[in-house]
């Protein structure tokens, strides 16, 4: 389940992970990594978005949806 964005870990956060959907493997990873960069740079966006505990921190993690793609203007509606 998503968390909501919370300033307070947002703060702690020390990794990045983006998670894609199976239907978008075929994609070219140099414009899947562009597309996680603009998503991890606008967390408080994402459709689902959660924090995992780290020793150090945590690991932010966005899911990628297609609401999170038509927002971003990759896919038309």
């Amino acid at each position: 389940m998503a968390n909501q964005y919370d300033p307070y870990r947002e703060a702690l956060v020390v990794e990045e992970q983006t998670v894609w959907p199976e239907q978008y493997d075929h994609w070219d990873e140099a414009r899947k990594e562009e597309i996680a960069r603009l998503l991890h740079q606008s967390p408080q966006e994402a459709a689902e978005l959660r924090y995992v505990r780290q020793h150090t921190g945590f690991t932010r993690v966005i899911t990628v949806t297609e609401a999170d793609l038509q927002r971003l203007g990759v896919l038309n509606s």
